[in-house]
């Protein structure tokens, strides 16, 4: 491949860590594989004065995994970001003691939207309240580089640390960079993903205010997101942390890891158009998907499947269809595309991370995860959404797609090593 012959190291995971509104790693994937919604009533707040009621929500208790002093005073983001790197670590076969030899070489690269938002918001409402000075540790654990910070901490790892803020495609570009690092020598050791847990009412009021989220579905929630479906309404909010470890080719076979897959290649590429709409004729989509296969060296006629974007609403699930006709052709109508949003919801900078994981799991185990909630074909998508029941294919390279505000879109291949 075109990586091997430019003498830059190949990249593989050989760890992998989740906590989605499926469960854990085995249980998300199993879910996604039934084809199972993790999507219900609300419990974080009481929802009852709003329109939209329901949400993906992880079900965790911090103090089943985390110390007195973490569970208490980190935001919800950082606590489920370190326990999946933690899970990423020990799938990997390492410990923290593995990482203390070569510290300098392991990088954290992580992606959210807003994590710690929910301290800083209680912090300044009750600054304004009270007048009481708030909490400090509020205001520096409600910083969005808080995740990879307590990774970091966490690990011992003291090489390069990232925090990439790219919206909805942030898990997916952390992915990337990381990837890069190690492709430039300057990490031989990467934890990398995403994640977001921002269930909160003045969040969903301000979705709602939008136009975008999913609506009539409070009184059966697993039905609400609806990919690709001639009746979709829009998105379900969801909250995930995802974290893969990458490792150089060369590190991982020195050490005798278990390699879950390959990086084959990844982009990243701008809308410059609507701050919130995506470009509907998907032409900063495309070029992502493009460069990202040119980047791994492969073709479109190499694509076995796409995780799609896939948001469930109008303006995106219309816009990703033509990217994927712009750029596979007549190809287009027989790669299975799914949207595992459908079951998770939209989980925001954690997206990308969980269903890189879940196109490593596909490609592991020769299944592609349904589109569910696929009762009525949009006649403008011509798309072969694996509608409902998972699928037996044979995956040896996987594309996921993610796009987000500001028009940042961001790709990344994965493939079965070899």
């Amino acid at each position: 491949m075109e990586l091997a012959r430019s003498g830059q190291p190949r990249v593989v995971v050989t760890g992998m860590g989740a906590l989605t509104p499926l469960g854990e790693r085995a249980d998300f994937w199993n879910g996604l594989k039934q084809g199972r919604s993790g999507i219900g009533p609300i419990t974080l707040f009481d929802a009852s004065p709003l329109d939209v009621q329901i949400a993906g929500e992880i079900d965790f208790d911090p103090r089943d995994y985390l110390d007195h002093k973490q569970a208490r005073r980190l935001s919800r983001g950082s606590q489920i970001a370190m326990i999946a790197a933690r899970m990423a670590l020990s799938d990997a076969g390492l410990t923290t003691g593995d990482i203390a030899p070569q510290a300098d070489r392991c990088a954290v690269v992580i992606g959210t939207t807003y994590a710690g938002f929910e301290l800083l918001v209680d912090a300044t409402l009750k600054y304004k309240s009270t007048g009481r000075s708030p909490n400090p540790l509020m205001l520096v654990n409600g910083l969005p580089n808080m995740p990879g910070h307590y990774i970091s901490s966490d690990t011992g790892a003291v090489g390069p640390l990232m925090t990439i803020s790219a919206a909805c495609a942030s898990g997916t570009q952390a992915i990337g960079e990381a990837t890069q690092m190690i492709r430039n020598r300057r990490a031989d050791l990467a934890f990398a993903g995403g994640v977001d847990c921002l269930i909160r009412d003045e969040i969903m009021a301000s979705f709602i205010a939008m136009g975008v989220l999913a609506t009539g579905h409070n009184d059966s929630p697993e039905t609400a997101s609806r990919p690709f479906e001639a009746n979709r309404s829009g998105f379900v909010l969801g909250e995930a942390a995802g974290v893969l470890i990458l490792e150089s080719l060369e590190h991982a076979l020195e050490r005798g890891a278990p390699i879950l897959a390959e990086v084959l290649g990844h982009a990243s590429s701008s809308d410059a158009s609507h701050i919130t709409a995506p470009d509907e004729e998907g032409r900063g989509a495309e070029k992502a998907m493009r460069w990202s296969l040119d980047d791994s060296g492969i073709t479109p006629a190499d694509i076995d499947t796409i995780n799609a974007h896939g948001t469930a609403t109008l303006l995106n699930d219309s816009m990703e269809a033509k990217a994927i006709h712009n750029l596979f052709g007549d190809r287009a109508t027989r790669i299975p595309v799914s949207s595992t949003k459908s079951m998770t919801g939209h989980c925001m900078g954690g997206a990308g991370a969980i269903e890189a994981i879940a196109c490593i799991e596909a490609i592991n185990e020769g299944i592609v995860p349904p589109t569910i909630n696929y009762d009525t074909p949009d006649p403008a998508i011509d798309l072969d959404v694996v509608p409902n029941i998972a699928r037996e294919v044979e995956v040896k390279v996987a594309l996921s797609n993610s796009f987000g505000f500001g028009g940042q879109n961001s790709c990344v291949v994965l493939g079965k090593f070899e």
